[in-house]
């Protein structure tokens, strides 16, 4: 890091993505359990822009620097860290700075980036299948031979999850807001896909799984989804809350709660303590990075920006016309 620090991403106010600007960030000293990483790669989520539109803080004494997910190179670690040295290529979720050239990492969230698989392709790993793990499989239980519907086929949560679903031998079903849409998540290996502004996905998920519903079903949406999720899930189905893009209140009937004997669970993942976050990264290095080495289950790249352009990045991402995960390279990243 040169003296006048490094280049660093941050939201000026509250707005569009025209509010993002580079600044220069001296990085704090490291604490026990941490190290320094070369960022080659971020990804970018949506709870940035959700960060950036002013809807979205940084936990307490977390940095305001965007982003929650890179890969690197490890520069440097504190003296108690003995898993990583520096030069090793790592994967880190992070609660905040991975829009930068460098970035102080929790080595316990960390994960070493396996040989064959590129930085670009890693920054896109963390935060995704960190979150679909989690809900999709730790919390909701998916096994295989069941059916998942998830709403948001073409977003990056909605095309890992579609990835995982397939390589466990789950069915995946997805929403999506058009028909090239429903086409891109079927190509990424949904089994269906309904356009929600033109079909009703409460009475087509019931045709697709002969009238029974999904075992499962994940939805970011909330508002108005909630009722009907409750309608469509299976008896005995699991409703994984994951996000309330339409808001988090409904008027809702939560009958169906007790007579289909369902289990609704949510989770958020940034705020999370780091012995859970960290207990986490073992169970995703143990059992989803096999499947993504092994079984198909590679993070989907939609687009790769610079990191100077990361104005750009976010405007594709709010447009809603990816498929799949939107990357920021830093300079020390030499891949396409």
């Amino acid at each position: 890091m040169s003296e006048a620090g490094t280049l660093s991403v941050i939201a000026t106010r509250a707005g569009g993505p025209e509010v993002l600007a580079l600044v220069r960030r001296e990085l704090p000293s490291l604490k026990p359990g941490e190290m320094r990483v070369r960022v080659h790669a971020a990804g970018v989520n949506r709870p940035d822009a959700m960060q950036r539109a002013g809807n979205y803080p940084p936990p307490p004494g977390v940095t305001d620097v965007l982003g929650l997910e890179l890969a690197g190179e490890v520069i440097e670690t504190a003296a108690d860290v003995t898993r990583f040295q520096p030069g090793d290529r790592v994967m880190a979720l992070v609660a905040g700075g991975a829009y930068a050239e460098e970035a102080v990492v929790q080595a316990d969230v960390c994960i070493p980036v396996p040989a064959g698989l590129s930085m670009i392709e890693a920054a896109g790993i963390p935060e995704t299948y960190f979150t679909v793990w989690s809900n999709l499989f730790q919390r909701a239980g998916l096994k295989a031979g069941e059916t998942v519907l998830l709403h948001g086929g073409t977003s990056g949560i909605g095309v890992t999850a579609t990835l995982l679903a397939r390589a466990v031998g789950a069915r995946m079903i997805t929403t999506c807001g058009s028909d090239d849409k429903c086409a891109a998540s079927i190509a990424l290996g949904a089994s269906a896909s309904i356009n929600y502004r033109t079909q009703d996905f409460v009475a087509e998920g019931r045709a697709l799984t002969e009238g029974r519903g999904p075992e499962v079903v994940v939805d970011m949406v909330g508002g108005s989804y909630m009722q009907r999720n409750l309608e469509l899930v299976a008896e005995d189905g699991r409703i994984a809350q994951i996000a309330f893009q339409q808001g988090a209140r409904a008027d809702m009937d939560m009958g169906p709660l007790l007579f289909k004997r369902l289990t609704l669970s949510g989770s958020t993942l940034r705020a999370r303590p780091i012995p859970m976050k960290a207990a986490l990264t073992r169970a995703v290095e143990a059992e989803v990075i096999p499947l993504i080495m092994e079984k198909g289950a590679r993070p989907a790249i939609d687009s790769v920006f610079d990191l100077t352009d990361v104005q750009s990045a976010h405007a594709h991402l709010e447009a809603s016309a990816h498929t799949g995960k939107i990357i920021l390279k830093t300079a020390a990243c030499t891949e396409e």
